[in-house]
């Protein structure tokens, strides 16, 4: 049995660094154009170029993501796109349309193909005849049911991804036309500019009533009928291997790089004491412990194992919740030093929580620190600025600072 692989999200380039510094096998990344997240950061194509250079040196994959509903317009300039992709040799293109798929069996032959969820893939035909098409993976629809998935390995050997962790869209895999409407077509969620319509506070009106609007409400904060609890499946990971899957996949490009470094990490201990223990395994508080300390709506499995009903949906607020601030990220530093990058205001003398790139979790005082000018500070204000940290222990390069928020 093939290790399932730990796919995660790469929105930037530090974004992509932190996820495989943190235990991912793979990432997954979208050029400036044909992606479905236009806000995300993104990246050029030399920043492609050095994340392939990158992760190919650490023996880890990148896949880019092609995953437009395009246009005609949307043609133009894709043909070159894809060769590049194919000259740099990115481990696979993630495609949804089949015009561009076509495409690139053309122009790019030696590029492989997995289909994108948008593809909306969700039955063993489906998924066969895009294996008979040249595609070596398929991403199943977010609404395919473990055991629905079982069924679809049983019948066709290829690669399935399924999605692990991370926000849901309340459309079928994504595809939704909320934002085209709201934008009178400036915002068009399927060519990666959704505005997230779903996350708003809705109300009602009834036709006899013009200009009368009601809320529908579950407590005094009203309701939000369309929004989704995030999906959270740490607690089945051996259904999610022993039922086929070859990549468990984890959502969040336009999330911070602690959110992807701390998931990554939860994760990556998840799927390895699977491994080690097999039939002993079991799930460790700590790693759902984790999970909850990331900024986060409620969690759900989702369609995993029923088709989901109200308890996938988040009926109280759309804003998820954030209950630890990123404060520091230790640098390499010269043996008897140790270098911070701040990320948030914090001061000597405050106890603060690590997160290593290996999992490790603890509590550290903040020793005396050191400006860029040599000067001793009794505090980090200064967005990004680089310190000098003296600590009573030895804290690995890459290691996250954090504490628990005020609002947390």
């Amino acid at each position: 049995m093939n290790k399932i692989e730990l796919l995660a999200p790469a929105g930037t380039m530090e974004k992509m660094k932190m996820a495989l510094l943190y235990g991912a096998d793979a990432v997954y990344l979208a050029g400036k154009v044909f992606g479905l997240r236009a806000y995300g950061g993104n990246f050029t194509k030399e920043e492609m170029k050095e994340a392939v250079r990158y992760a190919h040196g650490m023996g880890k994959k990148v896949y880019v993501t092609v995953n437009i509903i395009p246009r005609n317009e949307d043609l133009e300039g894709l043909d070159d796109y894809l060769r590049y992709l194919e000259e740099i040799h990115v481990d696979a293109a993630l495609i949804s349309d089949l015009g561009v798929f076509s495409l690139a069996r053309e122009v790019a032959p030696t590029l492989p193909i997995h289909v994108s969820t948008q593809a909306s893939a969700a039955n063993w035909r489906t998924v066969k005849v895009w294996k008979e098409m040249g595609a070596e993976r398929v991403v199943l629809a977010r609404e395919v049911s473990v055991k629905e998935m079982a069924d679809i390995r049983k019948k066709v050997d290829i690669e399935l991804e399924v999605f692990g962790h991370g926000a849901m869209c309340i459309s079928w895999s994504g595809r939704c036309l909320l934002s085209n409407f709201f934008t009178h077509g400036k915002r068009q969620s399927n060519r990666g500019e959704c505005i997230q319509a779903c996350r708003f506070k809705y109300s009602v009106m009834e036709e006899s009533r013009p200009g009368q609007y009601w809320p529908i409400e579950e407590d005094d904060h009203g309701t939000y009928i369309f929004n989704s609890k995030d999906l959270c499946m740490i607690d089945h990971i051996p259904e999610l291997i022993e039922g086929g899957a070859s990549s468990l996949k984890i959502e969040g490009r336009m999330k911070s790089v602690y959110y992807v470094a701390a998931v990554v990490a939860a994760y990556r201990k998840a799927i390895d004491t699977y491994y080690a223990e097999r039939g002993a395994y079991r799930v460790r508080e700590e790693w759902r412990e984790e999970l909850e300390k990331v900024s986060h709506r409620p969690y759900t499995t989702a369609f995993a194992f029923q088709e989901a009903d109200h308890t996938a949906q988040e009926y109280v607020k759309s804003q998820p919740e954030q209950p630890y601030d990123f404060v520091g990220l230790i640098l390499p530093s010269e043996e008897g030093t140790t270098r911070v990058q701040q990320r948030n205001h914090f001061k000597v003398g405050e106890t603060l929580e690590y997160l290593t790139p290996k999992g490790d979790v603890g509590l550290f005082t903040v020793g005396p620190l050191t400006n860029g000018e040599g000067e001793a500070v009794d505090r980090a204000p200064h967005p990004l600025e680089v310190l000098t940290m003296q600590t009573e222990m030895e804290l690995p390069a890459y290691t996250i600072l954090r504490r628990r928020a005020k609002h947390g």
